[in-house]
């Protein structure tokens, strides 16, 4: 059973960055996936990685998020710059796809960590 931690979290002013961690342990995904959910929205995809190095990015966090996987393929991490106030919200590491789409929103995972809060005020 893969396990997923994520960890990085972290109250923050508008326009500084943070670098959240997903730490995997049980297996070594082959996808991997952010996501975050604010209170009283739905969850929103941000970005995937794919082993090889293939990355897809959502057209709100293109250009500040940056998705990257360290050489032992257990640790996702997710670099966010310039944050914002509409950034604020839990953000969730998914691994093991079991189903892709044309948006990273509508990738469906198997495994999902339980999540770290970012909050960014102005």
């Amino acid at each position: 059973q893969l396990q997923l931690v994520e960890s990085g979290g972290d109250s923050v002013q508008t326009g500084e960055s943070l670098r959240l961690s997903c730490v995997a342990s049980g297996g070594v995904p082959y996808t991997w996936g952010w996501f975050r959910q604010a209170p009283g929205n739905e969850r929103e995809g941000l970005a995937v990685f794919k082993d090889g190095g293939n990355t897809y990015y959502s057209d709100s966090v293109k250009g500040r998020f940056t998705v990257s996987r360290d050489n032992a393929k257990t640790t996702l991490f997710l670099q966010m710059n310039n944050l914002k106030p509409a950034d604020t919200a839990t953000y969730y590491c998914a691994a093991f796809a079991l189903s892709t789409g044309d948006e990273v929103g509508d990738w469906k995972f198997r495994y999902w960590g339980q999540g770290t809060q970012v909050t960014v005020s102005s």
